[in-house]
């Protein structure tokens, strides 16, 4: 795997607060842009690679879904980890 226990430990310590804090919304969001950016690298070089390209579009999805319910629910934690992650709204 790509990350290790350790790096991911180490992305919720960060964005979720604590280490073991892996049900943190920012913590979940942080780790699927990890993942997200890893499998965008792997379809730019492999780009009939169909079922990577499907599963890159599915946590592109389920990341939207937890931005959009992070907004609802607090709009300053929200500008916050797009501030974080460089992410764009």
């Amino acid at each position: 795997m790509y990350l290790t226990a350790e790096q991911k430990q180490e992305i919720f310590k960060k964005h979720g607060g604590a280490a073991t804090n892996t049900g943190s919304v920012e913590g979940q969001i942080a780790l699927f842009t990890e993942r997200i950016l890893h499998l965008t690298q792997h379809v730019k070089a492999h780009h009939n690679d169909k079922f990577t390209n499907r599963a890159l579009v599915n946590l592109v999805g389920k990341r939207k879904k937890l931005l959009e319910y992070l907004k609802e629910k607090d709009i300053e934690r929200y500008r916050n980890i797009l501030k974080e992650l460089g992410l764009r709204k």
